[in-house]
């Protein structure tokens, strides 16, 4: 598995070209969207009373959701930060 690193957006002062940062905002939002679906159906999970191990793969979706949705925070930051609009 590749290891994403969070570097802190002002070490460098590369830009991201516009077209690219284009198709990469796109690809976040698209990713959001999906990730909303995931969130919805694991909050509707959590209202009913799930028998074991149910329970623990729930809480197993909720980190990795939790996760997913933080390097998708940092990918949309590191854009907006790295171009100039």
């Amino acid at each position: 598995m590749t290891e994403i690193t969070r570097n802190d957006p002002q070490s460098s002062a590369t830009e991201i070209p516009e077209e690219l940062a284009l198709e990469i905002r796109k690809l976040a939002h698209d990713l959001s969207n999906a990730l909303e679906i995931i969130v919805q159906t694991s909050y509707l999970l959590g209202t009913v009373e799930l028998k074991e191990p149910g329970g623990e793969w729930l809480r197993m979706l909720d980190n990795g959701v939790s996760k997913a949705l933080d390097i998708n925070l940092a990918l949309r930051n590191y854009v907006k930060t790295h171009t100039p609009h």
